[in-house]
């Protein structure tokens, strides 16, 4: 008899401790999902309620539509975006590919004609270094787009905000 009792105690042993263990995962996940969203509040950008109202009524007192376009249906051009002259330049490897590229500069306030040439040459001698493997795909053009994003940065020691891009060719 003492061995068809033991059988019963194991197996009711074997669901208590399925129990706590899936209690103990359900706790985890609530601690992790909630470190998650306390960690996601203090580390994302605090975007302002009360800037939205005051860009809107800009643009409807300027005459421009909603679109981007004013009421002849022509682009608006921002005071503070500066379109760099188109770069053409060849690779470092292989040389005899060549790129070219039309970007824009977004400034943070007045645009610096002399800060933006400066810029122009920066990223002229930052592609004649880079390879066409480095390059490929839409990983590698992610990766440039954010290399020459950190140069133009550090070069205007923050006042250019971001770096547009209206062409890319490699040929």
């Amino acid at each position: 008899m003492a061995d068809i009792e033991e059988p019963e105690q194991e197996e009711g042993k074997k669901k208590s401790g399925l129990i706590v263990t899936i209690a103990i995962v359900l706790v985890l996940s609530g601690v992790a999902g909630a470190g998650g969203w306390v960690l996601g509040g203090v580390l994302a950008p605090q975007v302002a309620e009360e800037e939205e109202p005051v860009k809107t009524a800009k643009a409807d007192a300027g005459g421009e539509k909603k679109d981007g376009k004013d009421d002849k249906g022509e682009n608006k051009v921002r005071d503070n975006v500066v379109p760099l002259e188109p770069i053409t330049t060849n690779l470092s490897y292989p040389s005899d590919n060549w790129i070219r590229i039309e970007v824009s500069l977004l400034y943070s306030d007045s645009p610096d004609e002399v800060l933006s040439d400066q810029i122009h040459q920066d990223i002229l001698s930052y592609l004649r270094t880079v390879s066409l493997q480095q390059i490929e795909g839409p990983r590698g053009f992610q990766y440039l787009r954010d290399d020459l994003r950190e140069r133009v940065k550090l070069r205007s020691e923050g006042r250019v905000n971001d770096i547009l891009f209206r062409t890319f060719v490699i040929e």
